[in-house]
């Protein structure tokens, strides 16, 4: 597994994913971090007016992998082997790992494991041009929002993991804050797009209903 080792906040999982300066994407995601600043998430995560849907779910997207990706490298040393010899969220929820190229049939394995593979291909999904296009005017392929579909639902399951698994940690390491502010936003974003079936999202039922009951 590769970490970037550095100060707490700079410790990432996965090396980060950065959008280019100077391109549509990247003013796209200055405005998004804008609207964020102005505290009003549901606001936040509406459409600009004028742009393109799957350009704003392709920004947003490489933003939670982002914010994921440095949420899980602050409980990597919690996450075990040991401590988590499955993947799950709960006693309810287990997940078994398939890419459906390289693992085909589900696989039962540890969370680090899991979240390995999970980082790994969203990763590869997020470096492919052809599914997610940086340069000006090259089109997003018919299947587009279908593949950004199954990355969101699996960058879900991490969240779940952390909050079931690793919330003390969380509390520890005085993350929670910023735990809750990221997965706020991001289902917010689903919830406004439509892009988590509400099955998947069970093992967080409560806590989603918590956090957006006050924003309705």
């Amino acid at each position: 597994m590769s970490f970037l080792f550095g100060s707490r906040s700079s410790k990432t999982f996965k090396p980060k994913k950065s959008i280019p300066e100077g391109s549509h994407q990247y003013e796209l995601l200055k405005h998004a971090e804008a609207t964020l600043g102005s505290g009003n998430l549901r606001m936040a995560v509406m459409l600009p007016e004028g742009e393109d849907l799957n350009e704003w779910v392709a920004v947003n997207t490489v933003d939670f992998f982002n914010q994921i990706n440095m949420l899980y490298g602050t409980i990597t040393d919690f996450c075990t082997e040991e401590s988590c010899s499955v993947m799950s969220a709960g006693p309810k929820y287990e997940y078994h790992w398939a890419d459906g190229t390289n693992i085909k049939k589900p696989i039962k394995c540890s969370a680090p494991k899991y979240i390995d593979y999970l980082m790994t291909w969203v990763q590869d999904q997020l470096d492919d041009e052809t599914l997610f296009p940086s340069k000006i005017g090259v089109p997003f392929p018919k299947n587009f929002m279908s593949v950004a579909k199954i990355i969101l639902k699996r960058l879900f399951r991490v969240y779940a993991h952390i909050y079931h698994q690793h919330f003390d940690s969380v509390i520890q390491l005085q993350e929670e804050a910023h735990l809750n502010t990221s997965f706020k936003h991001f289902i917010f974003f689903v919830q406004e797009f439509n892009l988590i079936d509400r099955r998947e999202q069970a093992p967080l039922q409560e806590l989603i209903e918590k956090l957006t009951s006050k924003d309705r």
